[in-house]
């Protein structure tokens, strides 16, 4: 099993920076594809990037290519999502998930472990 503690997030006004960080328990934290979703108020929760296993097969939503950036450290079982140039509409509760297919899938319901998330507030 594998218990995620996501941590840094804040209030930023529009066009800042913030890093999330993502912090796993357990010793197999390195075979597991970790995601990033997100979910404003009354929306569904929404893929936003993810990492396979080895650092590789990595995928963006289109809405946040060229801005954000997902590494990992499978050394320090952390994930983190570096977020630049930040919109108000990336305001949400942003989580982060893990499960054990090769690569990352965009949908939430095939994850099978979260964090309980970080608020993240874009103010314009």
């Amino acid at each position: 099993q594998v218990q995620l503690v996501e941590s840094g997030g804040g209030l930023v006004q529009a066009g800042g920076s913030l890093r999330l960080s993502c912090a796993a328990s357990g010793r197999t934290f390195s075979r597991y594809t970790m995601g990033w979703f997100r979910q404003a108020p009354g929306k569904e929760r929404d893929f936003v990037a993810g990492i396979g296993a080895s650092g590789g097969n990595i995928f963006y939503a289109d809405s946040v290519k060229g801005r954000f950036t997902i590494s990992r450290d499978n050394a320090k079982n952390t994930v983190y999502l570096q977020m630049n140039s930040l919109k108000p509409e990336d305001t949400a509760v942003y989580y982060c998930a893990a499960n054990q297919f090769p690569f990352p899938r965009v949908g939430s319901g095939l994850y099978d472990y979260w964090g309980q998330g970080t608020q993240v507030t874009v103010s314009s």
